[in-house]
């Protein structure tokens, strides 16, 4: 006999408890584990940037570690094959047939870290599961667990090593949450715990404990969807779309997959505050992470020293609010 699915209340009350049993290991990056909760209600994929030691990989372990979850980790490197992400065909001596050998990709939250350090050839791998759930090797295609997310990590692209993501790749991620080096008293918070013994690669040893299991994070992967919008705020995200492609410091605006994106980060965001409709503020407040990545800037606004995040927070207020 299976437990029964917990209520929206309880689900919303576990996903709190979530973000307290990563806080016992990862301080100073709240919004990032947010947006990570958001990623998986929304079954969509996070990209985390940010420079090397803010506890990208860290963050990523800890939340698996929280939920009841097959999890594997890829360290992405620059002779990393695409086979050795997705799987491939193997020689079995004792039958004398080729076998198809899973790779790590079929798992439930696979930590892609530092993705552009491997050539876009292997990182295009990814492109069919993170978007389809399915594998396709040599004629035959198999279908991932559900459910399904890539948290990738990567350093900012000017660093030495690094490759860029292509578009494609980009556009995969529902998410973009850039981690910054913490604020002093939350920096000082972690240096406590280290000097109290904390070590990062035994979470067990710092009391982080498993919340959720796959039933419940599939049944508040439903009820977020069920979350109400109007259609004036559906013309809402339409008309910040079409203003990211008018605008004259933009080279590429946001595509239709980020339009939809928007809105099931906007839904997941309104369920989390227990809000039964979206509005304007969650919108907004889910745009940035949603379309950073998506858009790319003019060389001549680079050259003036414009930010994506400039330009975006920029047409949010030019854009027409609904009453």
């Amino acid at each position: 006999m299976t437990d029964p699915i917990p209520d929206d209340a309880q689900l919303r009350g576990a996903l709190d408890r979530v973000r307290t049993e990563v806080g016992k290991a990862v301080v100073g990056q709240d919004g990032a584990v947010t947006g990570l909760i958001i990623a998986l209600l929304a079954d969509g994929h996070v990209l985390l940037e940010g420079v090397p030691g803010v506890a990208k990989t860290l963050l990523v372990r800890t939340l698996s570690r929280t939920l009841r979850l097959e999890t594997r980790r890829v360290q992405f490197t620059p002779d990393l094959m695409p086979g050795d992400v997705t799987g491939s065909l193997a020689y079995d001596p004792r039958s004398g047939e080729f076998a198809f050998r899973e790779g790590p990709v079929f798992t439930n939250l696979l930590l892609a870290d530092e993705i552009n350090r491997t050539p876009p050839k292997t990182q295009s791998a990814l492109l069919e599961a993170m978007e389809e759930r399915q594998v396709s090797v040599d004629g035959v295609t198999r279908p991932l667990p559900a459910p399904f997310l890539v948290a990738a990590t990567q350093n900012p692209i000017e660093y030495e090593g690094t490759y860029a993501l292509p578009e494609a790749q980009l556009d995969r991620f529902l998410l973009k949450l850039v981690l910054e080096v913490p604020e002093r008293d939350a920096e000082v918070a972690m240096l406590r715990r280290h000097a109290d013994g904390f070590d990062p690669h035994d979470l067990a040893a710092a009391g982080v404990e498993p919340v959720l299991g796959a039933a419940d994070l599939l049944a508040a992967r439903a009820a977020a969807r069920r979350v109400g919008v109007a259609d004036d705020v559906l013309a809402y995200v339409v008309d910040l779309a079409r203003a990211t492609r008018r605008s004259p410091s933009m080279r590429l605006g946001v595509s239709p997959r980020a339009v939809a994106g928007l809105l099931a980060a906007a839904k997941a965001w309104a369920w989390l505050n227990g809000v039964e409709r979206v509005t304007p503020d969650h919108v907004q407040a889910m745009l940035l992470p949603a379309w950073r990545h998506r858009v790319q800037l003019r060389p001549e606004a680079e050259l003036e020293g414009v930010s994506v995040d400039q330009v975006l927070r920029s047409i949010v207020q030019q854009v027409q609010v609904p009453l």
